[in-house]
């Protein structure tokens, strides 16, 4: 593997190769994969222009990719490249051997690639230290012995080589060479010149690698003689325990004292009696049980369930129903019929100390605050709150359990809220139950039927409990989006509690109360930084958010809160009034628009009030005639509903021709189109009733509608006024757009209640029972339909009269 090369003649400059983790050692031959392109130019120009001879030196940070003169050993080794191979990914492979020890005296070239001149290094001997030496050589070849024996992987004709090689340098150089040093301790080996020092750092090294291998064994045998110990221990202790149980000894062991205390736990939970003799039962087949048994892990799983579970735990319910209405107009604005419905409960709780909790369901569109209501309510009663999300849970099981055979078998979301409450008295909320669904596994609402039964869930029972738990003193409060999608059955169960959406005022008092603080706080600004008008507010509601609830809202609030707070970081202003001319700055055009209210009165042009999920809306309601054979067109995306209130109204017309002085020619000779704006969005619904009849009429007689008029109601056949709902968002929209006259049907005079005091004093209701006192009312020029109306009310008071005699 060597030869000898003492005599080998270096030039004066050499290309250098920088290597990397590795050192070069003279007489060793090693193959070197080069990558980097200033050293593959290196390895060329040393094959075309050198002799085939380069120097070799080690970098001390192998991880740089670019070394400089500083960052490379200034001791080396000359080598000649045997043999050059190019591979396929770019790199150069060659085959080198070193010739002879040497040092930088300087760099020629930096740039491109590194030349060097060098100089070469010679050993250096004390005849006195002969013997040492020799002794040194001894030590070596035995810790190389010995290192083998241990393990280490070597080359095992490294042995061979040492009996051939006489130089006590060599020696040391070939050991270093192949020991798989770290490249700090292997440039050492290099750079020391004396040969008895060389030696005696390699002795070092070798007995230090020694001690590691010795300590490894010793490990090894241990880690084995306590796996031998210790299954000899496990046998002598069964055998201990047969023992003493043929003398009847048997003692308190540690699973005799686990026994103990899961039994005394048990005793303490303080379960029914039933349900106590079932664990208990379950305690003595797990004592009976070995503890390796798949089935003592499920026994004891079990009893862990079972007293965990808070069977006789419970809240004291805070009475003080003055602070409880507090904490509940605090955190909620409005929704009053839910706050009065748990005061009502506050209130009976203290006349009466025992009582079934009530099963409620709070319905209406998202983000009207149904599910942060139960957590409010939670706090207000003092309370734990548990929130279960049903949204599309659709197995069974999911509700009721797993029977304990299956693997992986667990209670069902109403024992596990329980158990995380820790007491049998919380307020859970059911939320989304309407999402609800089911498949092959089974239906979950159909299971929540005797979840939400007061009669029945007092005897609740788990699949995987197997046993009564009484649900009577639990609080449940579903939230739903849409009634209809729960089935029947489960919504019998339930009190229903509608929660409308907001309208535009109330959500201007909620931003100021409510989120504008929380916007400012998340997003690291202080009020000294932002303030928002109300114009703002209103600006922000009514073009860039069209919903019910207040999420869409919240966010467009944070968005302007970060704006401002990137214009406070970049030093552009301090303070920001956020008023309407603001806030299209900040979030650009307004993203939703509505229609403006009529500017005069016009023919066959209606203002009517509509219902949505984002509240109430204005839409108008357009009838045009053109020459025709006298059918119906009716555009604008309407419903089937809607449509038939259209063919009513126009048979009304048709019927009444006489009477509201239309000419029947209009019908035979005329087609008549009703459109309804914003042709994109459908709309559906009986209350546009009067409003297309409305509109027909004044097409047909000619006569204008007023313009500061709004109005909603079914209408039937006869020109009866039926009611319909959403009275109050409907009011509320009209006065939004600046009108103030209402015709609304004399049935919802009720719903009138439900409008604020301050706004109601703001509007004109024209309650209305049927068709004629609509027109009396609507039209412009009125006289004609007001008389038609003064005679029907006599006639009608003759023949009440005339009845009466």
């Amino acid at each position: 593997m060597t030869f000898d090369n003492q005599n080998v003649e270096i030039p004066q400059t050499l290309p250098m190769l920088p290597v990397r983790d590795i050192v070069v050692f003279p007489y060793m031959i090693i193959p070197l994969f080069v990558g980097r392109e200033s050293s593959i130019r290196s390895v060329e120009e040393a094959l075309t222009k050198r002799d085939r001879l380069i120097f070799l030196a080690s970098q001390k940070d192998i991880t740089e990719e670019t070394p400089t003169p500083e960052s490379i050993y200034e001791t080396g080794t000359v080598a000649k490249i045997m043999r050059m191979r190019k591979l396929s990914d770019g790199r150069v492979k060659i085959l080198i051997q070193g010739e002879a020890k040497a040092k930088i005296k300087s760099f020629t070239k930096t740039s491109g690639t590194f030349e060097v001149s060098v100089e070469k290094v010679e050993d250096t001997v004390n005849a006195a230290d002969a013997t040492e030496i020799q002794s040194l050589v001894k030590k070596a070849k035995e810790c190389i012995e010995k290192t083998i024996a241990l393990g280490k992987a070597l080359s095992p004709d490294i042995l061979l080589v040492l009996d051939d090689v006489t130089d006590p340098g060599r020696i040391a150089d070939l050991i270093a060479s192949n020991m798989g040093l770290k490249v700090v301790d292997a440039q050492k080996v290099l750079e020391t010149t004396n040969t008895k020092d060389r030696l005696a750092l390699v002795c070092q090294l070798l007995q230090a690698e020694l001690d590691v291998l010795t300590t490894q064994v010793k490990i090894r045998g241990t880690g084995r003689g306590e796996d031998n110990r210790g299954q000899r221990e496990n046998f002598l202790r069964e055998q201990m325990k047969a023992i003493k149980n043929e003398l009847g000894e048997q003692g308190q062991d540690s699973k005799s004292e686990e026994m103990d205390e899961l039994k005394n736990k048990v005793i303490a939970a303080g379960m029914p009696e039933t349900v106590q003799a079932e664990c208990l039962k379950q305690l003595g087949r797990l004592e009976r049980m070995h503890p390796d048994a798949s089935e003592a892990t499920m026994v004891r799983t079990y009893l862990d369930w079972m007293v965990d579970l808070p069977w006789s735990k419970q809240s004291e319910d805070k009475i003080d129903i003055v602070n409880a209405k507090a904490i509940l107009d605090d955190d909620h604005y409005d929704l009053q019929k839910a706050k009065d419905r748990v005061l009502e409960f506050l209130a009976v709780r203290k006349l009466k100390a025992t009582m079934k909790g009530p099963i409620l369901c709070f319905s209406g569109p998202p983000g009207v605050g149904k599910t942060s209501l139960g957590r409010s309510i939670a706090k207000a009663m003092g309370r734990e709150y548990f929130r279960i999300a049903l949204g599309g849970v659709k197995d069974e099981a999911e509700i009721r359990g797993h029977r304990r055979t299956y693997v992986g078998a667990m209670p069902g979301k109403i024992i596990q809220a329980l158990r995380q409450a820790k007491t049998r008295n919380p307020v859970i909320v059911l939320d989304e139950i309407d999402k609800m669904a089911s498949d092959f596994k089974g239906d979950p609402s159909s299971a929540m039927l005797e979840v939400l039964d007061p009669e029945q869930n007092a005897s609740f029972r788990d699949n995987y409990l197997n046993v009564d738990f009484d649900l009577s003193n639990v609080l449940f409060i579903a939230t739903a989006n849409v009634v209809e999608n729960i089935p029947a059955a489960l919504r019998d169960r339930m009190e229903m509690i509608s929660i409308p959406g907001y309208t535009e005022n109330d959500k201007l008092l909620i931003t100021k109360k409510h989120l504008i603080d929380r916007q400012i706080e998340a997003n690291g600004i202080t009020a000294e930084n932002i303030k928002f008008t109300d114009e703002g507010i209103k600006a922000l509601i009514a073009g860039y958010t069209r919903e019910a609830g207040l999420r869409n809202l919240e966010r467009e609030v944070g968005s302007v809160c970060r704006k401002v707070a990137k214009k406070v970081v970049m030093n552009e202003t301090n303070f920001v009034e956020v008023n309407a001319q603001a806030v299209a700055e900040l979030l650009g055009p307004a993203r939703f628009t509505r229609e403006d209210k009529m500017l005069e009165s016009n023919v066959g042009v209606v203002q009517g009030l509509a219902w949505t999920q984002a509240g109430g809306e204005v839409l108008l309601i357009e009838a045009l005639k053109m020459k025709g054979k006298g059918s119906l067109l009716l555009t604008g995306q309407l419903g089937d509903v809607m449509k038939e209130s259209a063919h009513a109204a126009m048979s009304y017309a048709r019927a009444h021709m006489d009477e509201l002085g239309i000419d029947p020619e209009m019908f035979e000779k005329f087609d008549v189109h009703v459109h309804l704006p914003a042709g994109a969005i459908p709309k559906d619904g009986p209350s546009a009733g009067i409003t297309l009849t409305t509109a027909l009429v004044s097409l047909l007689t000619g006569t204008p509608v007023r313009n500061d008029i709004a109005m909603t109601g079914e209408v039937t056949l006869q020109g009866r006024v039926l009611p319909v709902g959403g009275i109050r968002e409907k009011c509320l929209a009209a006065l939004n757009l600046g009108i103030t006259n209402v015709i609304v049907p004399l049935a919802c005079a009720k719903d009138l209640e439900d409008i604020p005091t301050q706004f109601k004093e703001k509007m004109n209701f024209i309650l209305a029972e049927n068709l004629d006192e609509v027109f009396a009312v609507a039209f412009e020029k009125s006289e004609r339909f007001t008389k038609r109306l003064v005679n029907k009310k006599a006639e009608k008071k003759s023949k009440s009269d005339t009845a009466a005699a």
